[in-house]
């Protein structure tokens, strides 16, 4: 597998290198490490290209640090364009498999600016995004959680498979039942099913609601077997309501390091106005989150 990290100087890029190394083959992978020193020149362009140089070669010598793998397997990449629009290009004439970058805001509304440079490569990229969000879990642990829905699990397992997993890993698989009879029924309407009529539509609903999460349950069970080992030592999470809420809830009672999720393309109006599980998760969760995209 070959990753593309994008570097900054920032603590947040340094920690989305610490996130890949976890994730590599050192006797297999390579790794390209992609910085854009236009910002960094625009900010000491009084002290001439000698100081951007010497700067840009210490923090690609800070980076390489971080990875555990031979000199030879790793290269180095920098662009005269910003840093979203070079990411991209890098990855794409790369043929990157994977693009780790770090996301710099953990608050709400740093999560939600539009203008961030790892939310640009997530809705620009053509292959998966890592966006690598602290703090880093201990070297002791690694929670991921991959979330199953029907139309991006092949593309999901595809990657995951790919991925060196560390044994330390423990994997869990989510799925979520989304529709209108999503969950038990509610206590309004088993008040009221003394009413024939009112009755008939509950015993519906029971049925409906047991049906789905058997058969997602038995969905979940065939996902796992494409899956790594580490991903099946624990019995699958099915919940019942909206994927994006119950997904960042799972992730947050299960101190979950990084989601693993599909992505599937969106228009603006769709992705900003009436959201997307991806969408959502990506803005609200604590952890770092790996994108798969899947076609349309």
């Amino acid at each position: 597998m070959k990753l593309l990290i994008g570097v900054d100087g920032s603590p947040a890029s340094f920690d989305a290198v610490r996130m890949a190394a976890r994730m590599v083959e050192p006797a297999r992978d390579e790794v390209a490490i992609y910085f854009s020193p236009s910002e960094l020149r625009a900010g000491v362009v009084k002290q001439g290209t000698r100081v951007v140089d010497g700067l840009t070669d210490a923090l690609f010598a800070e980076a390489r640090g971080l990875l555990p793998l031979e000199d030879a397997a790793v290269s180095v990449l920098t662009s005269p364009k910003s840093a979203a629009v070079g990411i991209l290009e890098a990855a794409a004439e790369a043929k990157a498999d994977l693009v780790v970058v770090g996301a710099r805001g953990t608050n709400a509304l740093q999560r939600l600016l539009l203008g961030s440079v790892s939310r640009a490569v997530v809705h620009g990229a053509t292959m998966p995004v890592l966006v690598a969000r602290g703090p880093l879990p201990p070297a002791e642990r690694f929670r991921v959680m991959v979330c199953h829905k029907d139309a991006s699990s092949d593309a999901v397992a595809s990657l995951v498979q790919q991925v060196a997993w560390p044994e330390v890993t423990e994997g869990r698989v989510i799925g979520v039942t989304e529709s209108m009879l999503a969950g038990p029924l509610p206590e309004w309407l088993e008040r009221r099913s003394v009413d024939p009529d009112t009755a008939a539509i509950a015993q519906a609903w029971e049925a409906e609601h047991e049906s789905e999460v058997e058969a997602l349950t038995s969905q979940l069970a065939t996902f796992e077997t494409q899956l790594p080992a580490v991903f099946r030592k624990h019995p699958p999470l099915v919940a019942e309501g909206n994927p994006g809420e119950k997904i960042i809830s799972a992730a947050e009672e299960q101190e979950i390091d990084m989601v693993v999720m599909g992505r599937a393309p969106n228009s603006p109006l769709t992705r900003w106005l009436l959201g997307s599980t991806s969408e959502a998760v990506l803005s609200h969760v604590h952890c770092s989150v790996l994108l798969v995209p899947v076609a349309g």
